[in-house]
């Protein structure tokens, strides 16, 4: 059944997440208030930014310019890798709030999974949890082990594991490790940096009268993945939400999960180097 953009994921803390946000990576110089506030007018609910993409000012005033009450919108940031620790995370969360314009957050993320110092930052983000001042926490990038080491030095566990998903990146075993604990999975990069040219999603695309980008962001939410698809333009904002009103039958879920090739466009969480 198909279902409307207000629909949403509820985590494992209860908290409601939208299925379909909108992410604003290398979005700046303006263009980044522009597009949060077409989202927003589109009927997005969720945005996605983080600190190391230098532009929570500009996403925060795109959420001032919307005009919608803050208890509607869903805003996630994340922790970068310089900043990890547990005294620097909290200060790194100050300046994104500082920067957000706003009081509360409704998710922080660990952006990667910086060896020797995620646990520690986990740490701090359990505190500003349970301080009231993030509704929700989570981690991106983090593979099935580094999940597993945070559970066993953790209180919390986490409520969304961001990660590069896609049509030639599944990642079935750690989706089904997410799924017994209980943890969101979010599709970063979802639209495999525009290349969509694959034979199988045009006829998919053809049969179904959507765009090869629509069928993929309708897969992710026939397979229950949250997704953020990246955009500056507020047409292509409005098309990459018209995946609410079809469905794609489970034969043709299962033709576009067959295109896996664990193919990366970004860098893997067990060798990176920022």
């Amino acid at each position: 059944m198909a279902t409307p953009i207000t629909d949403h994921s509820v985590l494992n803390n209860g908290v409601k997440m939208p299925w379909l946000g909108l992410g604003v990576w290398k979005a700046k110089d303006g263009n980044e208030t522009l597009a949060v506030r077409s989202a927003i007018e589109a009927g997005y609910r969720s945005i996605d930014t983080a600190a190391i993409y230098g532009n929570e000012a500009g996403v925060g005033e795109g959420i001032r310019q919307a005009g919608i009450d803050r208890d509607q919108l869903f805003i996630t940031t994340k922790v970068w890798n310089a900043d990890q620790g547990y005294e620097s995370t909290l200060k790194a969360f100050d300046e994104s709030m500082k920067k957000l314009g706003i009081d509360t957050l409704d998710l922080y993320l660990i952006h990667w999974p910086v060896k020797g110092k995620y646990v520690d930052t986990w740490r701090a983000l359990e505190k500003l949890y349970r301080d009231g001042y993030v509704r929700s926490i989570g981690v991106s990038n983090f593979h099935s082990h580094h999940l597993e080491d945070l559970r066993q030095h953790s209180e919390i566990i986490p409520v969304v594991n961001q990660v590069e998903y896609h049509p030639l990146l599944t990642q079935k075993e750690l989706h089904a490790y997410c799924k017994e604990h209980h943890i969101q999975l979010e599709a970063w990069s979802p639209l495999m940096q525009g290349n969509l040219d694959h034979p199988l999603l045009v006829e998919l695309g053809q049969k179904y009268g959507k765009s090869p980008a629509q069928i993929v962001l309708r897969w992710d939410l026939e397979n229950q993945v949250v997704t953020i698809p990246k955009s500056i333009t507020p047409e292509r904002i409005r098309q990459n939400a018209d995946v609410f009103d079809f469905t794609l039958c489970a034969e043709d879920v299962e033709k576009i999960t067959a295109l896996n090739d664990n193919k990366r466009f970004g860098p893997d969480p067990d060798h990176f180097d920022f």
